[in-house]
């Protein structure tokens, strides 16, 4: 795991994970992980492959998915089903469905992790408009016909819906994020909205509201290279240690402070916001 600065440290304080208590919690389960072939997908699965589980692993790569299945059951102890599948391809959706219908394949917890991120100007983005198409159906719509299909089942298992979202969901929202943003609060507000539902039913929900993340997701972004992120592995223990506890939410300490400000800021914000945005515009001779 790379290491922290000194400002990481004090923004991402490390989580203890009890491994007997979380051995406990998932002995002989079937664990659903999307958006597993990198970054914290990636981590997760080869945490909780250290324990007696059947690990679900979906993603668009195969052959990632390949590599990770070998080095989690050279261990011994868990066992890996692979689903390659594009969960915005309608075909590729129902191919996964049919898959965890089968009795072995049905999850007791699913992770939801898979996601699309997309930095762009609205102006750049006209004649885009499958930009917003694709960013919806993956941090929207997919999860949202995942979770219709399995809820049966996690409901006669006590189960757990484990949702890796985004702090950009309790926040001012930020230019050039739109369809990003819009996206996964979508997703949020629906899981919100679900939960009461869910836990009434007896499935325990969770959302793990991430800050930055260094996954391979953030690379196109040049300035977040050098801003504070957190890493795939911590953030694995973060979800693995939700499976034992059973919390309803996670987010970093200092969040509340965005959402203050967020609410006492927010004419300044919309304010300043514009004329920056159009100096910008002057000085790259867009205007």
């Amino acid at each position: 795991m790379r290491r922290y600065s000194v400002l990481e440290r004090l923004l991402f304080p490390s989580a203890r994970l009890d491994e007997d208590r979380l051995a406990k919690a998932i002995r002989r389960k079937t664990i659903l992980i999307t958006g597993a072939s990198s970054g914290i997908g990636e981590q997760i699965a080869l945490l909780l492959g250290q324990f007696p589980v059947h690990l679900v692993l979906v993603a668009r790569r195969e052959d990632k998915l390949l590599v990770i299945k070998r080095q989690i059951e050279s261990n011994k102890k868990a066992q890996v089903t692979v689903v390659a599948a594009d969960l915005r391809r309608d075909n590729e959706m129902e191919a996964l469905l049919g898959t965890l219908r089968e009795e072995c394949n049905k999850p007791d917890i699913v992770v939801s992790n898979a996601g699309l991120s997309i930095r762009r100007s609205i102006y750049d983005s006209l004649d885009r408009y499958h930009d917003y198409a694709r960013t919806m159906s993956i941090n929207y719509l997919a999860p949202v016909k995942l979770l219709l299909s399995v809820i049966p089942g996690l409901e006669r298992r006590q189960g757990q819906v484990i949702n890796v979202s985004t702090i950009n969901t309790s926040l001012i929202p930020l230019p050039s994020w739109a369809a990003y943003q819009a996206s996964k609060s979508a997703f949020d507000t629906w899981f919100r909205s679900a939960a009461p539902e869910l836990n009434a039913a007896g499935i325990f929900t969770t959302t793990i509201y991430l800050p930055l993340v260094r996954t391979p997701m953030i690379e196109p972004t040049a300035a977040y290279r050098k801003m504070p992120a957190m890493s795939p592995e911590h953030v694995a223990r973060i979800i693995a240690k939700s499976m034992y506890t059973k919390r309803r939410t996670w987010n970093p300490w200092w969040l509340f402070l965005g959402q203050v400000a967020s609410i006492l800021f927010r004419g300044l914000w919309e304010r300043r916001m514009p004329r920056k945005l159009s100096k910008r515009r002057d000085k790259h001779g867009d205007a």
